[in-house]
């Protein structure tokens, strides 16, 4: 491994901190050793540490703040304090925008194809579907925590959910679950520095009886995917659409089959994506030269 020399840029690649248990990010010391090796002084950091010096750092590059969203707005205000300090990306009015999973009302207002969303923050019923099956989730969430899915007309479980959700703060989202995604999966397609980096798709994460405050595995059967022509187009109308989407440094965009047989967005990550670099192992390069030119350094 090359080290660092004078004059590196200095980058943070900002985790989570997970105590006594092993790292979920399997990419992290992947990208640290490369980007070190690219003749960075690369480290990774918890965004909630408070001894670091965030100014210190050319660029903090978020990459698995995967606990951010049960303390959204304590990261929203650690975003916004590290943006002063240094260069955030994506940018912190990004990551405001993204945060919060209302803004697949603001993508379908904008014409772009996407889950229908119901939306209830605490004290406002939900409107719960009779006719269908649906998910019920919190706007703020990752990692299918507190999702659940519910047969039709099943009421008395997900009301539980609601009413847990709405006293722990959380507004609730209620969509229909599309059948497709247990025969034909959930499509993630990667972009890094501006460009299609890759695609994958993943099995169903929901399964019928499983408790919303259960674990769940976030991507099930996870393989390489070569995105239609389809699927890539509606994935760039939705990041043509993000506010201060040119800033973008990196995004995924999670697509599924609609009952039009069309793709269309179940969410778009542009917080804390998992690359699923293991994955993609020959993507790794072109993440290093995005990163290292965003640090100021092609």
């Amino acid at each position: 491994m090359e080290s660092p020399v004078a004059g590196s840029p200095r980058i943070a690649l900002v985790t989570y901190d997970p105590g006594a248990e092993e790292h979920k990010d399997r990419d992290l010391p992947v990208l640290v050793a490369a980007l070190r090796a690219g003749g960075a002084d690369a480290r990774a950091v918890a965004w909630d540490d408070p001894t670091v010096d965030w100014a210190g750092f050319d660029l903090a590059l978020i990459r698995s703040t995967w606990d951010y969203s049960w303390r959204a707005g304590e990261f929203t205000a650690w975003a916004e304090s590290c943006a002063a300090a240094t260069r955030l990306l994506n940018p912190v009015g990004v990551v405001r925008w993204n945060a919060d999973k209302r803004y697949l009302g603001r993508l379908a207002d904008a014409g772009v194809p996407t889950v229908p969303t119901r939306y209830a923050a605490p004290g406002v019923p939900a409107d719960l579907p009779t006719g269908h099956e649906y998910v019920v989730k919190p706007a703020s969430g990752a990692g299918a925590r507190y999702a659940g899915r519910y047969p039709a007309g099943e009421r008395a479980a997900a009301l539980r959910q609601v009413e847990r959700m709405h006293a722990e703060g959380f507004t609730v989202m209620v969509q229909p679950y599309l059948a497709a995604v247990d025969t034909e999966g959930e499509r993630a397609l990667q972009f890094f520095g501006g460009r299609l980096l890759h695609a994958s798709v993943k099995g169903a994460v929901l399964t019928p009886g499983t408790p919303y405050d259960a674990d769940k595995v976030a991507h099930p059967r996870l393989r390489p995917w070569r995105p239609a022509d389809a699927e890539l187009a509606v994935a760039e109308r939705a990041l043509a659409a993000v506010p201060g989407g040119p800033g973008l440094l990196y995004a995924r965009v999670d697509l599924v089959t609609g009952p039009d047989g069309q793709p269309c967005v179940m969410e778009l990550e542009l917080i804390e994506p998992n690359l699923f670099l293991d994955l993609h192992p020959e993507s790794v390069p072109r993440v290093v030269e995005a990163v290292l030119a965003a640090a100021g350094r092609a």
